[in-house]
């Protein structure tokens, strides 16, 4: 799997390069200062990773990422937290806060290497075959598997497909999250961000901008906020303060 670094300060992207080279075996292609340089560069040349910085003069990595192919995936850099829920509506792989962890750095990308080798492998693969109100079926390598509704704890939007996640298992298949979402029991899965639809089961807490279920955080959406927090307004979770 290889890579490219965009990012306006040079000290910057010396230092994720090292750190890019000490966690993992990515092939780094190149180096950028600016999303004009990367974009030309792109143009000859296939790339799987983005480690992309936000505030960039010229273009924004927020309105570079808008400009990719669903085929590459996206890791964004920056010092800035208050893009995080923009970031995952973008279908961005992770979002890495300067300065960045080490560790936070491997998990980021061993996650997009697991994505990619599903992308190349399982989605011509699987193929939703049809569903009831208890379970999907799923077929894949020519044989059908039945997916139960109760035992997936969230669904998640990636480029033009849904990686269903239960807690030993991931699936991916070429569908968008909305048609997807529409094939779950509504009384059981909740939609919360442009990225993630959850089995509310499966739900431990949340607050006014994180979900937490299984071990996992994912983003409140602001435009899906009200009409989840009026799902818990009886009282069935209590929101983190």
């Amino acid at each position: 799997m290889n890579c490219i670094i965009i990012d306006d300060e040079p000290l910057a992207r010396t230092e994720m390069r090292a750190l890019i080279q000490e966690v993992s075996t990515l092939e780094i292609l190149g180096e950028f200062s600016n999303a004009r340089a990367a974009l030309n560069f792109l143009s000859s040349n296939v790339v799987d990773l983005i480690f992309l910085d936000i505030e960039m003069p010229m273009v924004s990595g927020i309105e570079f990422a808008t400009q990719l192919p669903g085929s590459i995936l996206i890791i964004f850099t920056t010092a800035y937290p208050q893009y995080a829920l923009k970031s995952y509506e973008l279908d961005a792989i992770d979002y890495l806060l300067k300065p960045i962890d080490k560790l936070r750095l491997a998990k980021a990308i061993n996650k997009a290497e697991a994505y990619k080798n599903m992308l190349s492998n399982d989605t011509e693969k699987n193929t939703i075959e049809g569903n009831t109100k208890d379970f999907l079926l799923i077929k894949s390598n020519r044989r059908f598997h039945k997916i139960k509704f109760e035992d997936i704890e969230f669904i998640e939007g990636l480029k033009d497909y849904v990686v269903i996640h239960m807690a030993n298992q991931k699936l991916i298949t070429a569908m968008n999250l909305k048609t997807f979402h529409q094939k779950t029991p509504q009384e059981m899965f909740l939609r919360i961000s442009k990225s993630y639809v959850v089995n509310k089961n499966f739900i431990e807490s949340y607050d006014h901008n994180t979900v937490y279920l299984s071990g996992n955080e994912l983003p409140l959406g602001e435009f899906y906020k009200n009409d989840f927090i009026t799902v818990y307004s009886q009282g069935s979770i209590s929101p983190n303060t």
